[in-house]
Parts: C-alpha cells; sequence; structure tokens
C-alpha cells in the first residue's frame, strides 16, 4: 500500500466535480486501499479521491465513537439524501469540523442530523447507509468534496472570512500544494 499526498486547498482538482466510477477493477481496489492508508496515516475520518488527485465519486471513511465499534467502509459513486438543516448558528464545542485539505484549522458548520448514502462498494454491490450525528456530518463532508467543494465554501460569517484569512496567510488557494501524512513507526 502507499500513503498518497493529499492536496491543499486551491487545487483545480478539489474545486471540480468528481466523475463517476465505470469499471469497479484492480486500480481502483488499489486507490481505496491507498486511500485508507492515507486517511489513517492522516489521521482523518474520511477522504475523497478528489483530495489525493483522482478525480473519481469515491470516498472512505472510518469512525469510532466514544465507547462504540469502529465504522469504517468506501463508496462509490454516492448519491446523498438528507433531512434538512437546522436553522441557526453553529455550536463551537459540538459542530466544528476539520479537513484533511484544509489541514489544522476547524471551523463550526450546521449539517444535517440524518442522512442515507447509496452507491457501490468495493466488489460493485449495493450498498446503503443510514446514519445520524457525527457519521451523518462525515458523509456529508466527503460527498461535497465529489462535487467540488469544501467545508469551507459552506461556512457563515464570521467563519468563512477566517477560513479565507488563515488559508491566505498559509500561501494555499494555488495549484500544487500538498502535504503527505507521515507514518508513525513504533
Amino acid at each position: 500500500m502507499t500513503i498518497l499526498p493529499i492536496l491543499i486547498w486551491g487545487d483545480p482538482v478539489l474545486h471540480s466535480p468528481a466523475q463517476p466510477v465505470s469499471v469497479i477493477d484492480d486500480d481502483v481496489r488499489t486507490l481505496i486501499s491507498d486511500m485508507f492508508e492515507t486517511m489513517d496515516a492522516a489521521p482523518g475520518v474520511g477522504l475523497a479521491a478528489p483530495q489525493v488527485g483522482v478525480p473519481l465519486c469515491i470516498y472512505t471513511y472510518s469512525f469510532t465513537p466514544h465507547g462504540g465499534e469502529l465504522w469504517r467502509g468506501a463508496i462509490i459513486n454516492p448519491q446523498l439524501w438528507m433531512i434538512p438543516t437546522r436553522f441557526g448558528d453553529p455550536d463551537k464545542q459540538t459542530e466544528s469540523e476539520g479537513c484533511l485539505s484544509f489541514p489544522d484549522y476547524k471551523f463550526p458548520i450546521v449539517r444535517s442530523d440524518h442522512v442515507r448514502v447509496s452507491g457501490l462498494d468495493v466488489d460493485g454491490q449495493p450498498v446503503q447507509i443510514d446514519v445520524t450525528g457525527w457519521k451523518a456530518r462525515i458523509m456529508q463532508h466527503e460527498f461535497d468534496h465529489l462535487n467540488g467543494g469544501l467545508y469551507i465554501n459552506r461556512l457563515a460569517e464570521p467563519y468563512r472570512s477566517e477560513a479565507l484569512a488563515s488559508a491566505e496567510e498559509e500561501g494555499w488557494g494555488v495549484p500544487g500544494k500538498a502535504w503527505l501524512p507521515q507514518v508513525e513507526e513504533g
């Protein structure tokens, strides 16, 4: 397996819609395996193919709730349905999220608390995932990547201005910026 470079906000592939996967072959399965290794090394709870420079409709996810079981998988060509989001300001304590393509920053964002995702698994079999809470947040976040969006595009003020100022300060917003997660030895 290979750890892949993660693109930083500003690279064109992150701002363009991904293409559906037409054939699930060994190349796609290898990509998914590499995405899991990259996501785990980052560490992250989700990773979309465009984040590693591949404009395909694929994402991986992995989350263990406090005291719960590992929830992990990959979905190809997902479709997302969600209940409407609530109105109001996001809670900084419970609704802040980060992004591997906007590393080291977290901002609060209101998301739907219940989603259903359908698509294909790595064997090309149909899957349907019906989740709430943080699992729903992860699904929405990764799905946004497949449509050429990052969560900072959805931020309300003043968080959007803070994010854009941070990106400018970091020198992001241009093609070719990436970082490589490091696997800890031990």
